[in-house]
């Protein structure tokens, strides 16, 4: 029987995350049949147990390869997927057991060639995960530009919990090479060939994310790093916005070092501003997530990811602007060889 949705999910040494992943799909209480595809991107720690686990309670096709990066994963199992509509979400995601029938009610009403939605954390996760998952997507931090209902108009799925229909992956040859950055590159691209792009207000997931600074740095140091390459790529998408934390991180140096050459209660003044704002965002973080230790670890996790992707935003920016070499030249290491 043809599948009309197939969730596609790329591995890399995952089997302990891939196990929850597994565990909420077969939780769905969509009452039709679906797929799951999973595909082994080089791993050197397979997950072939896992999967057996749930091979009576799901359809699901297990597939190896060498590692050629998520996005050129997710071509390789969307190429194999035998749904119309592939749905794919990253192997550190829970989903909600009410999450494919949301999908499948609001696509009856509202057809969509690639559509997205939001992702939060999960009450289970550890403070770390809650203050970066609010970090990452609290108005006060990022706008909800990762998934809010009212910025559903400049809505850019990403691939941790985004699908597209078989015709639209079929026209556009999915996914780039770039990683990060491949899943805001699709969403122009298929933006500009007239396919329709969408917010499911009920599509969400738990995504775990990072589970220290150090590797959050890294993560958010290349979100930054290949924004300025999209905005030369897709003419006409840069937004004020993605300067933000470049912005912040130029402003907060410059906080800290005033009262360090200037006396007076004048060179306090910029720095208790910026300490007034990571405040109320340690507030909000504890209201969200219950947990006093979410709140003390959100402000250092605003500052790693405004830091990292700062950081990474403005050497990019320089590169590019300064350099007549191309992205894949100066910064080869985003970009995967197929």
């Amino acid at each position: 029987m043809e599948m009309f949705f197939s969730f596609v999910v790329p591995v890399f040494n995952r089997p302990g995350e891939i196990r929850e992943l597994m565990e909420s799909l077969a939780s769905q209480t969509y009452s039709a049949p679906f797929e799951v595809v999973i595909v082994e991107d080089g791993s050197s720690i397979p997950s072939d147990e896992v999967i057996q686990e749930f091979s009576d309670r799901l359809q699901v096709s297990y597939f190896k390869k060498k590692n050629t990066g998520p996005g050129d994963s997710r071509n390789y199992g969307m190429h194999r997927a035998q749904g119309e509509y592939f749905i794919l979400v990253d192997s550190d995601c829970i989903l909600p057991a009410g999450y494919l029938e949301q999908v499948a009610r609001f696509l009856s009403q509202n057809p969509l060639d690639c559509f997205g939605g939001a992702d939060d954390a999960h009450p289970s996760f550890n403070p770390m995960q809650q203050a970066i998952s609010y970090t990452m997507t609290s108005m006060l931090t990022t706008g909800g530009i990762r998934g809010k209902a009212r910025v559903a108009g400049k809505f850019q799925p990403r691939s941790f919990n985004m699908g597209i229909s078989k015709a639209a992956f079929e026209n556009s040859g999915g996914f780039g090479n770039i990683h990060p950055g491949e899943d805001p590159d699709l969403s122009l691209r298929l933006k500009k060939s007239g396919f329709s792009i969408g917010f499911i207000p009920g599509a969400t997931v738990y995504h775990k994310r990072r589970i220290n600074f150090r590797s959050f740095y890294r993560q958010v140091h290349k979100f930054g790093l290949t924004r300025p390459i999209l905005n030369r790529w897709h003419p006409g998408s840069a937004r004020i916005t993605y300067w933000f934390p470049a912005f912040f991180l130029m402003g907060f140096i410059v906080a800290v070092l005033l009262p360090v050459f200037f006396k007076g209660p004048q060179a306090w003044a910029l720095l208790i501003l910026f300490g007034s704002y990571l405040s109320v965002v340690a507030v909000g973080a504890g209201l969200k997530s219950g947990s006093i230790k979410a709140a003390l670890l959100a402000p250092l996790a605003l500052l790693v990811q405004y830091g990292g992707y700062g950081l990474g935003f403005l050497k990019s920016a320089f590169l590019l602007t300064f350099s007549k070499k191309k992205p894949e030249v100066l910064m080869p290491g985003l970009f995967f060889k197929p």
